[in-house]
């Protein structure tokens, strides 16, 4: 890992790589192996509150808020040095995610550093100021401007399954937007949040404060940062529970709150789809990164006279991919990324017992060193069940019969999130009209793909409040402020 410090890693505090105020540290460990391959700081409570007031001070005081220009250097730096280190900051993520190294050219890496560069783009030809002409209100001649301005001290909180992308697709757009900014990592995985503050501090112009990297082990420790009135924003990205916790610690201040939460996605397809593809395409999904993703479709809605096929289908594509150290070059199923998170699957395989489902492959967990699950397909389960209903961050996959069109939509609609979702058919017309009944963030329809920088990304329901990347990503951390001048 040339390049990339070694350990401990340094948390980022007002422009300074430091450890944790009294020197206390944790272990990080290899979802693989359950071997530590590093240590981070466990921040305290004095380094969140220092963390806190850099920020305020370089929103105030410094001219980041109002220097596009600087910006946009400091933007462009950053991109570029995570370019340079690119190959050592894959391999860390491999080593510290357990993230199989196929994904490093999408969601893992590549991607969101390109996001880092659109963005960038974005805010070097952004309108801040809307001119909307000369009006007559209550009598009065008036020219009214709309200007849009950053929000201010952004607390960023982001989860351990891609923490990269997620990381950048929080600090990339609040920074352009002018704000500063306090990232707090999960404590699975620190180290490449940690590696982005090195990166800022070391390879950029940025001023001292604008960007804090704080990484204390508990989270009662991070949580004065959704409470502190000196936070105007709070970012987060994780469970639909802690993020209900966020927004009743934030209310008390009424900051502004964006939530990227939960999924339970249906993947469906028609009676005219060729189920067999479907099929095996969404078992492909569900096994990627050992199921650890938001979006991932883990519910194959298919045909009822088709469904012993799609099952059949979706445990023979499972069983050929199996669960490969995600160091292999031809892993797409990995490790989860902790015991905790293994045994919480665990309990979900023997619930599906329970339930009266029944197992076409998998259903165990896998007793060898690491955090490891058995690639799942689970059968024999209506809609109603937990196991359809409930988010369980593993590579299992529920498969459930619908009887045409109108019962799909409604199989896709019965759940608390509403995050993502796929719709396949012989015919595109009906595949779009099914999909304009879903109510989903996003949705791909026959094999459309719209994972993007450039494509805004968030939920219905309980899948969260407001967008990340896109346009409407960056606006996020924009407040609007309206100005009338004598005409």
């Amino acid at each position: 890992m040339s390049g990339l410090t070694n350990p401990p890693a340094q948390q980022l505090v007002d422009g300074k790589l430091v450890a944790a105020s009294d020197g206390a540290t944790y272990p990080i460990l290899n979802p693989a192996t359950g071997e530590v391959i590093g240590h981070a700081p466990d921040g305290t409570a004095d380094d969140v509150e220092a963390a806190i007031a850099a920020a305020r001070r370089a929103f105030d005081e410094s001219g980041w808020a109002t220097d596009v220009a600087l910006r946009v250097r400091c933007l462009r730096q950053l991109h570029a040095a995570l370019l340079e280190e690119g190959e050592a900051f894959k391999a860390l993520t491999t080593a510290e995610v357990g993230m199989p190294g196929f994904m490093m050219g999408a969601a893992g890496f590549d991607v969101p550093v390109d996001g880092l560069r659109w963005v960038t783009d974005l805010l070097e030809s952004y309108e801040f100021e809307t001119d909307l002409g000369v009006a007559r209100p209550m009598g009065i001649p008036s020219r009214r401007t709309v200007r849009r301005e950053p929000v201010g001290v952004v607390a960023a909180i982001s989860p351990w399954n891609v923490p990269t992308q997620i990381n950048l697709a929080k600090i990339g757009p609040a920074l352009a937007a002018g704000c500063t900014v306090v990232l707090k990592p999960a404590p699975d995985t620190p180290w490449v949040a940690a590696e982005l503050g090195r990166l800022a501090a070391e390879r950029t112009d940025m001023p001292a404060g604008v960007l804090n990297v704080v990484t204390p082990r508990s989270n009662e420790v991070a949580s004065v940062l959704a409470s502190d009135p000196r936070v105007d924003m709070v970012s987060f990205t994780g469970s639909t529970a802690t993020g209900r916790a966020i927004m009743a610690a934030a209310a008390p201040t009424l900051k502004k709150v964006f939530l990227e939460l939960g999924g339970k996605s249906a993947a469906i397809a028609l009676d005219d789809a060729d189920v067999a593809s479907v099929a095996g395409a969404t078992a492909f999904t569900a096994c990627i990164h050992a199921g650890q993703g938001c979006a991932i479709t883990t519910r194959l809605v298919v045909p009822r006279e088709k469904y012993d096929e799609a099952v059949q289908v979706a445990a023979a594509t499972m069983e050929s991919i199996g669960a490969k150290d995600p160091a292999d070059p031809g892993a797409i199923c990995g490790p989860v990324i902790s015991q905790v998170q293994r045994d919480r699957v665990e309990s979900y395989l023997r619930l599906a017992e329970d339930e009266g489902g029944t197992f076409a492959t998998g259903g165990h967990v896998i007793d060898q060193p690491g955090y490891w699950v058995a690639p799942t397909v689970v059968a024999g389960l209506d809609n109603s069940s937990r196991l359809a209903q409930e988010e369980i961050f593993g590579p299992v996959l529920v498969v459930i019969p619908h009887d045409g069109d109108d019962d799909a939509v409604r199989i896709a609609n019965d759940s608390a999130y509403g995050l993502s979702g796929s719709v396949d058919s012989g015919s595109l017309e009906r595949a779009k009209a099914v999909a304009d009944r879903i109510r989903t963030g996003t949705l791909a329809v026959n094999g459309g793909v719209w994972f993007s920088p450039d494509a805004p990304f968030g939920g219905y329901k309980q899948s969260g409040l407001g967008r990340e990347m896109g346009v409407a990503g960056f606006e996020e951390y924009l407040e609007l402020k309206t100005l009338a001048f004598p005409a």
